[in-house]
């Protein structure tokens, strides 16, 4: 899907969506003493003075694996702009103690900041204009794209040395983005609330999750599952992320099989699979295991009432976790747990980068340097994917992560040539899988409460759907 498509039908829409890691509630702009007036991208391409390693490189020789950081590019002396979504860590101090720090290794490269609350919609306007600066996160944009805007980091394969995930955000062999941090799925749950409502093992299966939630409800007064309805993004945004390996067992599902199944929303009959996932929470819903009104749920709240023991979990990636220890007084109370479905016995977590850092293709050779300096600090020494619980992105970095019991798998990118075929897929049905989805989700809960539809109703609407959008866009259909 070409970007000025996605920016029509973004257009055409009320910019509702938001991201999933979103953090903060409001626009936040923070930036360290500027040395230039504008610290945007710039066009001028002259060529710098010298060709040594402190120098600009020429074009086409910087790369991830060209900068080693503390040595080259010493002598530049530059502004960068940095937009991002993390609206929280401007506004707590992190991201700009985190500059702080950088400086002490590049004094003389200044980093401006912008924190943006609807990033999902707004840098993809962004992005369209120029108007974004030297670094962002990249939005949803088809992959086809990544060259049009952003600087190469390296071939996979190399970039596959230094970074986890290296292949998320290529096209061809080139990786244009590298996870500022990396997410695992499961469940944020209180540990307390479990064992008050007497569960002494973690549920594995979508029957044992309904039981456990049911135990809360009558022997706590906690809310046993808290949907973050209102919110929006934490619907589809969170729950379409366990399609896949996780639910399946099978890492080629998502991104390459998928579009060629003709039935993937069919019960099998054995607690696995997309129809299994999303009845968990129609099942939820309907038997009133969640909050006592869904249409007024607070995602800031949440975060303390999880911490103090109002709440018994949460459907929400790792990176959450460190926001809901720091929501309160009892950070040792927040768990970590699987996905509750098995394959064959086994149980499964996806992995993968959460927004992903990329470089202005049309930034000046000394800011593409910076940047890229800069990236390489922020994945290799800030310690930032840390210090949000984050699944690791460096592979030399330290890691704090731990995740027991469940195998740790990433799934499979789309095959050569078909990399465009899910999203293609996701506008002719309407569906957006993993792209912000939210409404049907919503939609699945709303159908629960008020007995509306069946779920095996809303599952046969999504097979038409997806078997009309195959028709449309001429996909095989193979499975």
């Amino acid at each position: 899907m070409k970007l000025k498509k996605i920016l029509a039908l973004t257009l055409a829409a009320a910019m509702t969506l938001s991201l999933t890691a979103c953090g903060g509630s409001a626009d936040t702009s923070t930036e360290t003493p500027a040395k230039e007036e504008d610290g945007g991208a710039k066009t001028d391409d002259a060529a710098p003075a010298d060709d040594s390693q402190t120098a600009a490189p020429a074009a086409g020789d910087l790369t991830y694996a060209s900068v080693t950081l503390g040595e080259s590019y010493t002598d530049i002396t530059t502004t960068i702009k940095f937009i991002h979504h993390k609206t929280d860590r401007e506004e707590d101090g992190t991201i700009p103690g985190l500059i702080a720090k950088f400086n002490e290794m590049y004094p003389n490269i200044t980093v401006e900041t912008e924190g943006i609350t609807d990033y999902a919609e707004d840098s993809l306007l962004r992005l369209s204009t120029g108007d974004w600066g030297d670094i962002m996160f990249i939005p949803a944009i088809g992959a086809e794209e990544f060259s049009t805007y952003y600087v190469p980091f390296g071939t996979v394969e190399e970039m596959s040395q230094f970074v986890n995930f290296a292949d998320n955000k290529k096209f061809g062999d080139t990786c244009y983005g590298i996870g500022y941090m990396g997410n695992a799925q499961g469940l944020i749950y209180n540990k307390k609330v479990f064992a008050d409502a007497g569960i002494t093992t973690l549920p594995k299966t979508p029957d044992e999750f309904i039981a456990a939630l049911q135990a809360i409800k009558d022997n706590t007064d906690a809310i046993p599952l808290y949907t973050n309805y209102a919110a929006g993004w934490t619907m589809g945004g969170q729950w379409d992320a366990y399609l896949g390996a996780i639910t399946t067992g099978d890492s080629e599902w998502l991104n390459q099989k998928f579009v060629h199944t003709a039935e993937p929303f069919k019960d099998n009959g054995d607690g696995t699979g997309a129809y299994s996932l999303y009845k968990i929470l129609y099942d939820a819903v309907a038997q009133g295991l969640i909050e006592e009104d869904y249409t007024t749920t607070d995602w800031e709240g949440c975060k303390g009432m999880i911490n103090n023991g109002q709440i018994g979990c949460m459907v929400l990636g790792s990176w959450a976790i460190a926001q809901m220890k720091s929501a309160g007084d009892n950070p040792d109370d927040i768990g970590y747990m699987p996905f509750p479905i098995s394959v064959n016995g086994e149980q499964y977590a996806t992995a993968g980068p959460d927004y992903a850092y990329a470089i202005n293709v049309n930034s000046s050779d000394e800011n593409k340097a910076a940047a890229m300096v800069f990236v390489k600090w922020m994945v290799e020494e800030s310690g930032w994917c840390d210090l949000e619980g984050g699944y690791p992105i460096s592979k030399t970095a330290p890691t704090s992560f731990v995740f027991d019991g469940v195998n740790i798998v990433e799934n499979a990118t789309a095959l050569a040539g078909e990399e465009t075929l899910m999203n293609e897929m996701n506008r002719e049905s309407e569906l957006s899988f993993n792209e912000g989805g939210d409404a049907k989700v919503q939609r699945i809960v709303e159908a629960a409460a008020t007995g509306s539809q069946t779920y095996d109703e809303i599952m046969a609407e999504w097979t038409q759907k997806w078997n009309d959008a195959q028709t449309a866009c001429g996909i095989e259909v193979l499975y």
